[in-house]
C-alpha cells in the first residue's frame, strides 16, 4: 500500500466498483489496485454521459441490473478526477 493511500480504498480492491468522475464519465469494473495517484480497472466499462441520453444515476443502475458493458481490460484513472468510489453491490436497485 502506498504511503498516503486510503485503508478504506484498499479494502476494495478485488470489488466490483462504480467511480464517478468530475467530468462526463463514470467508469466501472473491478478495482486491482491502487496508488497515490491512479486507481487500476480490470474488465471496466468507461462510460461518457454525452454519448447516450441516459442520467448517472440510470445508466449506474442498469449496470447494476443488467451487469457492465464492458469496454476496457485495463484501465488507470487519475485519483484527481474522482469524486466518489462504490462498491457496485451497494448501488440501490429497489
Amino acid at each position: 500500500m502506498a504511503q498516503n493511500q486510503s485503508p478504506m480504498l484498499v479494502d476494495m480492491v478485488g470489488q466490483v466498483v462504480v467511480v464517478d468522475l468530475a467530468s462526463t464519465y463514470v467508469c466501472l469494473g473491478t478495482l486491482a489496485g491502487c496508488d497515490e495517484l491512479f486507481l487500476e480497472l480490470r474488465d471496466a466499462d468507461l462510460h461518457d454521459f454525452r454519448d447516450g441520453s441516459a442520467t448517472r444515476e440510470v445508466y449506474v443502475y442498469e449496470s447494476a441490473t443488467l451487469g457492465i458493458r464492458r469496454n476496457r481490460d485495463r484501465l488507470l484513472l487519475r485519483l484527481a478526477d474522482v469524486v466518489a468510489v462504490s462498491r457496485l453491490e451497494d448501488v440501490a436497485t429497489s
